[in-house]
């Protein structure tokens, strides 16, 4: 039996998408040739993705210190948008007819990642990193549950199992005595849902666009709704320069590389496996946060992380009928 993937949900909207004429396949051979050259050593892509995806929550409690977390968000992502535009701009490669086209697309995707990103920030005040880490291998679940209720598809009993195995770990980690961790751990579920939402559309909609029109427009839209949100605070926060040197290394990596190399694996790796590689991406922040923060995930939030982690896997690793 075929496995549920969130690749194959199918969204009724307006999304117009780019299609490349075959007159033009020459220039898009040539555009694509050069994202595809950066997955010619997987072995590489794929520790470099595990290794700076599993600094997300890390990088947000860094900057918790320093500057409020809707405007560090925004800092972050303008960081991101600005060095991409700067490099699509000196290649001529960006097309201003994309973004007329599916406006829509990137809107809609801009807005579940600044969302997602916003809940990110403002959960590690509640959560530590590496707890936070693992409740968000919850997205892979949900991408599943978009392809059951616009597909129709069934789980396997080996599915069945492994999303219980989850569920039980997400309500350990969820349900405890301190009020902060029971709402910090419902902010990551709610990010969660959002970022396997804007996973799965990406998947269905973005994937014929060349790649660095994609980038960048996803980087500039969800920067530009990150910005009106915070237009509407009471005060408009500028980070002095110890903030700034946080904002512009964690813009560089968490945003700049760890989403170029997670688009790219995203069209080059099978679903399936892409949710792998990302489930071991806790492990890597519970050593971070120790390394950096002093901190471990208490024996309850342990337990329940462990029951996520292999309750995906039991989902992902099913046998083939």
């Amino acid at each position: 039996m075929q496995k549920p993937s969130i690749a194959a949900v199918r969204f009724g909207s307006p999304f117009r998408i780019v299609h490349v004429s075959e007159s033009n396949s020459g220039v898009t051979s040539k555009k694509m040739g050069d994202s595809r050259g950066l997955t010619e050593n997987k072995p590489v892509l794929i520790a470099t993705l595990l290794l700076i995806d599993s600094l997300h929550f890390v990088f947000a409690r860094m900057l918790l210190p320093h500057i409020r977390p809707e405007f560090s968000a925004m800092y972050v992502m303008a960081v991101g948008t600005v060095q991409v535009g700067l490099f699509a701009f000196l290649r001529k490669r960006l097309s201003l007819a994309v973004v007329f086209r599916n406006f829509w697309f990137f809107t809609a995707i801009g807005l579940l990642v600044a969302l997602s990103t916003i809940i990110n920030y403002e959960a590690v005040a509640l959560i530590d990193p590496g707890t936070a880490s693992m409740l968000r291998m919850t997205s892979i679940l949900f991408g599943i549950g978009f392809g059951l209720f616009w597909l129709k598809e069934r789980l396997s009993r080996c599915q069945v199992v492994g999303s219980l195995v989850a569920l039980c770990g997400v309500f350990t980690i969820t349900f405890q005595p301190s009020v902060s961790l029971r709402i910090g751990s419902v902010l990551i579920l709610l990010s969660a849902f959002m970022y396997a939402l804007h996973a799965a559309m990406t998947k269905r909609f973005g994937e014929k666009m060349d790649f660095i029109d994609f980038f960048f427009y996803r980087l500039l839209f969800t920067t530009g709704i990150l910005f009106l949100m915070a237009l509407g605070r009471k005060t408009f926060v500028f980070p002095d320069r110890t903030a700034w040197m946080l904002l512009l290394l964690v813009g560089t990596l968490d945003i700049t590389i760890s989403r170029a190399l997670y688009y790219l694996a995203l069209r080059f790796l099978k679903i399936s496996i892409h949710a792998i590689i990302l489930t071991l991406s806790p492990v890597v922040a519970v050593l971070w946060s120790l390394a950096l923060f002093d901190v471990l995930p208490n024996p309850q939030q342990l337990a329940g992380g462990a029951a996520v982690i292999a309750g995906v896997l039991l989902v992902l690793l099913q046998p083939k009928g």
